[in-house]
């Protein structure tokens, strides 16, 4: 996902409204996030869906990375070298 620009990624809701074909097009072109205002206010995120994808991917990683080390933590599972060593053990012989 591309840096978000200040002075180009952030829209009122109402000029979203106005505009949400061209605005969403855009999304999907230059991968970068819109912000959307209400009140003046940041109130949402317009995201492509494969970058939305991408962000969910990354988050469930961290999180099955997260739990493996937290099972490690507590003497479960087995480490990656002990994985790799009953793994080749099993498919070499």
């Amino acid at each position: 996902m591309s840096q978000i620009q200040l002075d180009q990624d952030i829209r009122s809701l109402s000029d979203f409204r106005a505009n949400a074909a061209s605005y969403i097009e855009r999304v999907k072109t230059k991968r970068r996030p819109l912000i959307l205002t209400q009140h003046g206010k940041s109130s949402a995120v317009l995201i492509d869906v494969e970058e939305y994808q991408k962000l969910l991917d990354k988050i469930q990683l961290l999180e099955e990375i997260s739990t493996a080390r937290k099972e490690l933590d507590h003497g479960e599972g087995v480490s990656q070298e002990e994985f790799f060593s009953e793994l080749r053990a099993k498919y070499t012989s």
